[in-house]
């Protein structure tokens, strides 16, 4: 009986064991073989499977209009381009006749005083990129002035010769010319009682001759800006010479965001006059300037500023000696009122040389006998508004102060005759002449400028100078007004045009010393107003007929001291306009 069980148990647990193995086999079958899916029919949606939208969605407005808060700022870098595109030629409307602009002319006069000037004006091209022409300038007038002893006549010469041409990344030109001027030194002194005797035996006559070369390039787009170059040789008929030489040019190179530009020149000089002014010895003069002026411009909104200086070696065989200069320049702008009113300043200084050309052209009345000095403007400091008021008038105003180290001052050359006595071997030693003396100047300056357009036909304007001048050795600052001041009116109309123009000049001071009586008497040379009236008619497009009267208060001012002016003068001519 127990073995029975034993047995059942035995088969139970055998079938058991089986099973459970067949099971295991089953389960890794399923794990690792594949199943095959027979699809028997093709999915087909249609529209009302699909999920649909909303036609009335809830959106919140709120979060779609909310503005957000955006910082944002814009690099300008400056960058040198070499593009240079092709010039075009621009085409104008044509809405009725208009009158045709000529770019040449010649115009001739004759007036009071035997006064006669010709001037003419040229210019033509061979193709769209070059340009050359010239420029004739002649005035001349027999003199006649009231009272004077001495001859009075003078002559003006101006020409210039020019050629430009223009490239794809530059243009350059050329210029030289000639220019003559003749003058004769006809103030002697009324201090004096000449005789004829000594009045005959001045020659008063004095030349002057010019020669000059120059050139110009200026390039569109490169860090090399700007470069000139200018030679010129000067001298008189009292055998003075005078060499010039000049070199300029300006570098610009971007730095972060700004601009810094810097200028570099070279300045040569050299001179001599035949005597000094006793007779002596001969006067010699050689200078060469080396110059450089770095600057960098900032520029923010309304503000523009600009921080440099101005750097100079100069060398000299005079005996003040080569000397080495520093100059602030400093210079600021702001723009108050969208360009209605913007406030200026700065404080500059700068080297200036002078030269025997430089005082002819300012007094043409000076002596071949001259100092030639160096004038050190240690600095300039200045301030002031300008803008535009009510759309029609603009105006400038200015206040300054600066000190200058051997400022030039015209003054009298003593008269080596009383009137009476021979002594004279020059025709300038009659107190009939000028000298140049240096001294250190400070001068307080208030300016003001005002134009005001009336009308597209009728602009009325003038400006007002005042100078205070405080002096170390001098007792005046001779030859210069304290007060400048100038009206300036102009009316026109398509066939005709009228203008005026009101000068006045205040008080000035000057010294005569003659050397034979050993008396030094203090001058002053009066006040005066001038009023010149112009007027032209344009008898058809290239026809016009002018008139100028000029004096018309007819006063034999002095402008400088014993030169005299003509009185009352009128002068009449013809312009012609042409083309080539």
């Amino acid at each position: 009986m127990i073995k029975r069980v034993y047995i059942v148990l035995f088969f139970i647990c055998l079938c058991g064991t089986t099973l459970a193995q067949e099971k295991e086999k089953k389960k890794k079958k399923e794990k690792l073989e594949t199943e095959e899916i027979t699809v028997t029919k093709s999915f087909s949606p249609t529209v009302s499977d699909a999920f649909k939208i909303k036609t009335s969605p809830s959106i919140d407005s709120i979060e779609i209009y909310h503005k957000q808060n955006v910082q944002y700022s814009i690099e300008s870098v400056p960058v040198a381009s070499t593009f240079a595109p092709a010039k075009g030629k621009p085409k104008a409307l044509q809405r009725g006749p208009k009158e045709r602009f000529y770019q040449n002319f010649a115009s001739a006069g004759y007036g009071s005083y035997g006064t006669a000037i010709v001037e003419i004006f040229a210019h033509t091209s061979t193709s769209n990129y070059n340009d050359f022409g010239g420029y004739i300038n002649f005035h001349t007038s027999k003199g006649g002035i009231e009272d004077v002893l001495l001859d009075d006549d003078f002559l003006n010469l101006n020409t210039d010769l020019f050629y430009k041409q223009t490239e794809r990344y530059f243009e350059w030109q050329a210029h030289s010319g000639f220019n003559r001027q003749s003058i004769n030194w006809y103030g002697v002194p009324e201090e004096l009682n000449f005789s004829k005797p000594v009045i005959a035996s001045i020659e008063e006559n004095q030349t002057y001759s010019e020669f000059y070369l120059n050139g110009d390039i200026e390039f569109f787009d490169a860090l090399v800006h700007h470069g000139n170059v200018a030679l010129s040789r000067f001298t008189d008929k009292r055998k003075s010479v005078e060499n010039y030489g000049y070199i300029n040019g300006t570098v610009d190179f971007p730095v972060a965001d700004e601009m810094i530009y810097t200028h570099v020149n070279f300045e040569f000089l050299n001179g001599k006059f035949d005597n000094d002014y006793n007779q002596i010895s001969s006067l010699d003069y050689t200078y060469f300037n080396i110059g450089l002026s770095p600057n960098f411009e900032i520029l923010r909104d309304n503000l523009t500023v600009n921080i440099g200086a101005k750097l100079y070696f100069s060398m000299t065989n005079a005996d003040e000696g080569s000397q080495f200069y520093i100059y602030p320049n400093v210079t600021a702008s702001y723009n108050i009122s969208d360009e209605q009113l913007i406030a200026f300043g700065g404080v500059t200084g700068d080297l200036t040389q002078n030269s025997y050309r430089h005082f002819v052209q300012d007094n043409p009345f000076v002596s071949p006998t001259l100092d030639i000095k160096r004038t050190h403007q240690q600095y300039y400091g200045y301030g002031g508004l300008k803008g535009l008021l009510n759309g029609n008038i603009n105006f400038n105003v200015k206040v300054a102060y600066g000190n200058e180290e051997d400022k030039s001052l015209f003054k009298l050359n003593p008269s080596k005759t009383d009137g009476n006595t021979i002594t004279l071997d020059q025709g300038y030693a009659a107190g009939n002449s000028f000298q140049v003396v240096y001294d250190n100047v400070n001068t307080l300056q208030a300016s003001a400028e005002v134009i005001v357009d009336f009308t597209e036909t009728f602009k009325f304007g003038g400006n007002v100078i005042y100078n205070n001048y405080t002096l170390d050795k001098e007792t005046y600052a001779w030859n210069l007004p304290d007060l400048k001041a100038t009206l300036i009116a102009n009316y026109s109309k398509p066939k005709w045009r009228a203008g005026a123009e009101l000068f006045f000049v205040s008080n000035r001071k000057d010294e005569l010393t003659v050397v034979p009586v050993g008396l030094t008497q203090g001058i002053t040379n009066g006040s005066y107003f001038d009023v010149n009236l112009n007027g032209i008619y344009h008898i058809n497009d290239k026809f016009s007929a002018f008139i100028n009267a000029n004096n018309l208060l007819n006063q034999n001012y002095q402008r400088f001291t014993n030169f005299k002016v003509q009185g009352l003068q009128v002068f009449a001519g013809f312009k012609f306009r042409f083309d080539l």
